[in-house]
């Protein structure tokens, strides 16, 4: 564990991109994106971001990377877009992050951070993140009945008591019946989680 946590500090450090160089007044935001249908719109978060100060740098777990586009969001962004941890070894690529976004978050990844899990590099960087005190804003998305697993909503409510901001709720978003979440993708709030992270860390602060 303490060879993926230190992988994963790697990868947060600058590595074509070091933190001296750092635009000034330009926050790092990390965006975790998850294995869900809303990750396809992922860029739309970016854009927001980027609109608002923020230097944006996007980490998808390895079923989130199969609905994005990765060439098109590594353009959009100016950094690569990760989803493993690198070699030992390898140059680092990524500006360490001084707030962080996970959204959509899935019943998988929202389940595993609970328990201190951290066996892909995007859940390697929540779980240190967290550690480190950072500011983290998450947003799951599921369907109603993988939603209603005690321990999805266990622990939603664990990570609240942490200290996580977490947008979850009817008032935040009703969520679709299984095999319906692709015609609600519309309908997924990525202002409302920038707002909230933008609270926690504003640009030019």
């Amino acid at each position: 564990m303490s060879g993926m946590l230190d992988a994963a500090r790697h990868e947060r450090r600058g590595g074509g991109v070091s933190d001296a160089a750092r635009p000034a007044g330009r926050p790092v935001l990390y965006v975790i994106a998850c294995g869900s249908p809303v990750t396809r719109d992922v860029g739309q978060l970016v854009g927001l971001a980027q609109e608002r100060g923020y230097d944006v740098c996007v980490v998808v777990t390895p079923d989130g990377r199969k609905f994005v586009d990765v060439p098109a969001l590594a353009t959009q962004t100016g950094h690569p877009v990760r989803s493993t941890y690198k070699n030992p070894g390898d140059p680092d690529v990524l500006p360490s992050p001084d707030a962080l976004i996970v959204a959509p978050a899935t019943v998988n990844t929202v389940n595993k951070w609970g328990a201190g899990i951290a066996d892909t590099l995007a859940l390697g960087l929540i779980v240190e993140s967290q550690g480190k005190g950072l500011p983290i804003v998450a947003m799951p998305f599921t369907n109603a009945a993988m939603a209603r697993h005690p321990a999805f909503q266990e622990n939603i409510v664990r990570l609240r008591g942490w200290g996580i901001t977490v947008l979850y709720g009817d008032d935040v978003l009703k969520l679709p019946a299984p095999g319906e979440g692709d015609a609600y993708r519309h309908e997924f709030g990525w202002a409302l989680a920038l707002d909230a992270v933008e609270k926690l860390c504003p640009p030019g602060a």
